[in-house]
């Protein structure tokens, strides 16, 4: 697969992952709800594995490649999960627009990426300013909507520190080896998580939330990690998180479509200023370079 490929499906899988969770927890807990979709996806996944007979090695940097996926498929995901359950999915995926610069910052320290430019700094700026204003639609959201936007914020600091940590490994492994990897770690961890917090079987599973998990184990776990990682070994770090560059506003109108979700004018504002500071931390001097050259 061609690198703008994935990065087009990435972005229509990112996208709906958001409403997906939301989905998926009606009518059962949030915890057993993960726990199905990690499962389903681990199965595939190892289906897959099987079928084109590719490697699956556990030697040391095999295994640290996996945990570092793991950090994400599991400790992101589950604050997300949690956070979900406060506030809307358009507000997690603007939210989600943070990650290229905490990623950015890590890959500068960790993996010496390129260095932060006076332009790269204004767009950090003005994407935490923007943050600050989305924290201000927080009491329009419900009482714990700050519970679930501290939550997701965890939620990408833990990604960003997965996907440096992953891309300092440089394995040259399978992207769908690292997945199921990842997976076969993950999975367990959830059902500890599901029988220690929860362990309550859901009498009945609503249609909606059925399909958005098998949504989520199919597509969202295995095709969309998948595809993650192929851009994280083919791209830098920093730039392999750009699709939550679009994410955000294509999740809003998703949650507004087909949730029915109430996004207040502060919402939408904060997003604008979160994206026009990732545009500045991105291409900024690029664009400066090229306004001199013309002058």
């Amino acid at each position: 697969m061609q690198v703008p490929a994935a990065f087009a499906a990435v972005v229509l899988i990112w996208s709906t992952t958001p409403l997906a969770i939301q989905w998926s927890s009606e009518g059962q807990g949030f915890l057993f709800s993960v726990f199905s979709r990690m499962v389903l996806g681990m199965v595939l996944c190892l289906l897959i594995v099987k079928v084109m007979n590719i490697a699956l090695p556990w030697h040391k940097k095999a295994c640290e490649a996996y945990l570092s996926a793991a950090v994400s498929i599991y400790a992101s995901m589950l604050c997300v999960y949690w956070g979900a359950q406060f506030i809307p999915s358009g507000v997690i995926s603007v939210l989600f627009g943070l990650t290229p610069i905490v990623t950015g910052i890590l890959a500068v320290i960790w993996l010496g990426e390129s260095k932060f430019t006076t332009t790269r700094i204004i767009g950090l700026l003005l994407a935490v300013a923007g943050l600050v204003v989305v924290f201000g639609a927080d009491f329009s959201l419900g009482e714990k909507a700050m519970q679930g936007t501290s939550a997701v914020l965890l939620s990408i600091a833990l990604a960003a520190v997965s996907t440096v940590w992953l891309k300092r490994t440089n394995t040259g492994f399978s992207p769908i080896a690292i997945t199921a990897g990842a997976l076969i770690i993950s999975t367990p961890l959830y059902a500890l998580t599901w029988l220690l917090f929860d362990g309550q079987l859901p009498t009945e599973i609503p249609a909606r939330a059925l399909s958005a998990t098998v949504y989520l184990g199919t597509i969202g776990s295995v095709a969309g990690f998948i595809l993650f990682f192929y851009l994280l070994k083919n791209m830098e770090a920093s730039r392999a998180t750009l699709l939550t560059l679009i994410t955000p506003v294509l999740a809003l109108l998703l949650g507004h479509a087909l949730n029915n979700e109430r996004v207040g004018i502060e919402v939408w504002l904060g997003a604008g200023m979160i994206l026009v500071g990732l545009m500045s931390h991105e291409w900024g001097n690029i664009l400066l370079k090229k306004t001199a050259q013309r002058s």
